[in-house]
């Protein structure tokens, strides 16, 4: 994550929110991994700039997973290798999550001299507290095992091909949903 990467999702999330043909947003990653988190050059330079610049990219991270939250149509995250640091907070922003047995997550920000204020909301909602003290304090890396016991994942399939598959079929089910019904359930929630 850095502000280009941020403000291109906040962007997304915008059209997506206003566009009544899509109904089902599926996020996942390109490479070998889902997201490595933050972008380290960026967070270099971060450290560097005002307290009022990095207020205003928290605060622009913050921003982007509630809007990812908030979307009136399901949203669905397919996690594939690594899903570190803010990553983690767009996986537990998201409706559904589903990893591979080999994905790897952590809350790697204390590692770094950071808080994960930006993902903490959606994370703690996901996980818990007590599992996000554990984790937010540890930065420890976890498995998919793991994740799915304390909840910031729902499923885990055995590889990228079966990823594939189960969230074609995920979303073949959120189609089956009224979109006014799944908006007015998302609010509910």
């Amino acid at each position: 994550f850095n502000d280009e990467v941020v403000t291109t999702l906040a962007a997304t999330w915008e059209r997506v929110e206003k566009n009544a043909d899509v109904r089902v947003v599926v996020i996942k990653g390109a490479g070998p991994s889902f997201s490595g988190g933050g972008d380290l050059d960026y967070m270099r330079r971060a450290g560097g700039a005002s307290r009022e610049q990095n207020l205003a990219g928290t605060k622009a991270m913050a921003k982007m997973l509630q809007s990812l939250r908030d979307l009136p149509q399901a949203t669905l995250a397919l996690v594939h290798g690594n899903c570190m640091a803010g990553a983690t907070g767009v996986v537990a922003a998201a409706d559904i999550a589903v990893a591979t047995e080999s994905a790897h997550f952590a809350f790697s920000e204390v590692r770094r001299g950071l808080t994960p204020a930006t993902i903490s909301p959606h994370v703690v909602a996901a996980v818990g507290a007590r599992n996000a003290r554990r984790y937010f304090l540890t930065g420890e890396r976890f498995d998919a095992l793991e994740a799915k016991r304390m909840e910031l994942i729902h499923e885990i399939v055995a590889d990228e091909a079966a990823l594939a598959a189960r969230g074609k079929e995920i979303a073949a089910m959120l189609l089956q949903g009224a979109p006014g019904a799944i908006a007015g359930i998302k609010k509910l929630i």
